[in-house]
């Protein structure tokens, strides 16, 4: 049994919502952070990324980074301004990208939840990152961004859903400078009751994207909870930010790789050692049409690569996946990655940039090899969170992608 809890959300005034409102902290390197920043002094990565507006030498975990980003915070509901709506409300979140649409209910939900296991994860955190978003939780006093959930759909919500959006106009209702639409609702209290109890009838979520802001949620409640002599368990920071999707609205696209060195070998020697595990051959597309092909970009060729017979049947539902094969057939034996999540000879290029960029990346001798992804499914998501799995790191990328800034919790 599911929980879910409405809140009294601080949010943008109407006029300046889509300057407040940026992409999520952890998809932006630190120059594309500032450069997006820069002339808008509301831009919420003052706040989510507030070392941009520090000298680079900074490091940006260090206590100083996050008390400018509260400081910044302060500036931003005064300059904005922002406003925290005096009741306890429900909100619609819908994103619109090309013909990809999807809306969901923005919330809190139960760090009880996320700890036992009512709420699934499907990756490995980082304590790093971890402890990035938990001091800045921390110091702030704020959930400045929202987990992304998701969960089989129930007919019955879809159809509140759908009542709600035909009753009530958006309050914000903007394209980003990257296309994409988004538009949130209050939703009437009236609908609450009935938003609680039917999700209460579900039985598992699951986190698509955020968990470490998750994670996050969960280690400050243990420290808000050892340092509150009279925690009641009611307290905000027992509930963590996010929007629900229903699982069927939702698009995965590729999380492709992209490896700096051919460990010593040369373009020859590495193409002989992958024939070992693929059968390899040359093509004119970039993208795999099907699970079990991987498409490789070496010097300004693209190749096909499909396991042979010397790829086992995994043991687990992961080990089967495509991102698994390449890190167990190919990137750890032959390219020398052991771990991609320590390794600094391999990097991961979201999907929504294309073929193009890794391309780009191999073509300027960046990168000596590419390699181009099927992308992973819902159902995958869900059937390896189920069993209780992990997911290789970065085998999802999610888009369209919510925006910080436009609805926060206050903890």
């Amino acid at each position: 049994m599911a929980i879910i809890k409405p809140f009294k959300a601080l949010r943008p005034e109407r006029n300046v919502a889509h300057l407040v409102a940026t992409p999520p902290y952890d998809v932006l390197s630190r120059e594309e952070a500032f450069e997006l920043a820069e002339g808008n002094p509301i831009s919420f990565l003052r706040v989510t990324r507030s070392e941009i507006e520090l000298p680079s030498n900074v490091n940006p975990y260090s206590q100083e980074v996050y008390d400018l980003a509260k400081k910044n915070l302060e500036k931003i509901i005064e300059k904005a301004p922002m406003v925290q709506d005096q009741s306890d409300k429900f909100y619609l979140y819908q994103l619109v990208m090309g013909e990809q649409s999807q809306i969901g209910i923005a919330a809190t939900f139960a760090v009880d939840d996320y700890d036992n296991n009512v709420i699934l994860k499907h990756e490995k955190t980082r304590k790093e990152k971890e402890d990035d978003r938990t001091n800045h939780i921390l110091t702030t006093s704020a959930q400045t961004g929202p987990v992304f959930l998701t969960y089989r759909d129930f007919k019955t919500v879809n159809e509140i859903v759908e009542k709600i959006i035909m009753e009530v106009a958006p309050i914000y209702d903007f394209i980003a400078k990257d296309g994409v639409m988004h538009r949130i609702w209050i939703v009437p209290d009236n609908y609450n009751e009935m938003i609680i109890n039917e999700i209460k009838k579900v039985d598992k979520i699951y986190i698509a994207d955020g968990h470490h802001r998750a994670a996050s949620a969960s280690r400050v409640r243990a420290i808000k909870r050892e340092q509150n002599p009279n925690h009641t368990g009611n307290e905000e920071y027992n509930f963590f930010l996010a929007v629900l999707f229903p699982a069927s609205q939702l698009k995965i696209l590729p999380y492709n790789r992209i490896v700096f060195s051919l460990n010593g070998m040369s373009e020859e020697q590495f193409l002989e050692k992958i024939k070992t595990n693929f059968d390899v051959a040359q093509v004119d597309f970039s993208s795999p049409k099907q699970k079990r092909q991987i498409c490789m970009y070496l010097n300004k060729k693209w190749y096909l690569l499909t396991p042979n017979a010397n790829v086992k049947e995994g043991k687990s539902y992961g080990d089967n996946l495509d991102v698994s094969i390449l890190q167990n057939y190919l990137l750890n034996p032959i390219l020398g990655i052991e771990d991609p999540r320590t390794s600094k000879n391999i990097d991961f290029v979201g999907g929504i940039r294309g073929t193009k960029e890794l391309e780009k990346l191999v073509d300027s001798g960046k990168a000596a090899v590419a390699f181009s992804m099927f992308p992973v499914t819902i159902e995958d998501l869900m059937n390896i969170s189920d069993a209780g799995e992990i997911m290789p790191p970065k085998s999802t990328w999610f888009e369209p992608k919510l925006r910080d800034g436009l609805l926060i919790h206050l903890i």
